[in-house]
């Protein structure tokens, strides 16, 4: 692993988990590691309940910049540590890539109080993704 790795969040909209890992990686690691995201199939939007959840953590999606990106191959290429998030087969696998996959469930559709319990999961994960990674 590179002194500062980089990490691609995949699901299949890039609205509410990949974007959600993403922030979250991307405020507990303060630089210390490269964050992406994107998805197979982009949604126009980030889901609202999502940008929410994460404005309760201090988090603004908005201000960051963050919206729904094509999945592309230059992406996963110039990453060491590819998570998926249900995009299943959709997603290229590149031999010597490090690949997770995250089984959560998708907020698409889901109102707030059903978003938190996701969000706090990726939350969990994220930090020890962290750990592993700085180690």
């Amino acid at each position: 692993m590179p002194d500062v790795p980089t990490i691609l969040f995949v699901c299949v909209h890039n609205a509410g988990r990949s974007q959600m890992a993403a922030a979250l990686l991307d405020h507990h690691a303060q630089g210390r590691v490269v964050v992406r995201s994107a998805g197979t199939a982009p949604a126009h939007d980030i889901n609202p309940a999502v940008v929410e959840v994460m404005a309760e953590m201090g988090i603004d999606l908005r201000s960051r910049g963050a919206h729904p990106k094509r999945l592309e191959d230059a992406a996963v290429e110039a990453s060491d540590v590819v998570i998926t998030m249900g995009c299943g087969d959709e997603c290229p696998f590149y031999p010597g890539k490090c690949y997770l996959d995250w089984a959560l469930d998708d907020p698409a559709g889901q109102r707030v109080d059903a978003v938190r319990p996701i969000r706090d999961e990726i939350d969990r994960r994220v930090q020890a993704l962290l750990a592993e990674l700085i180690a």
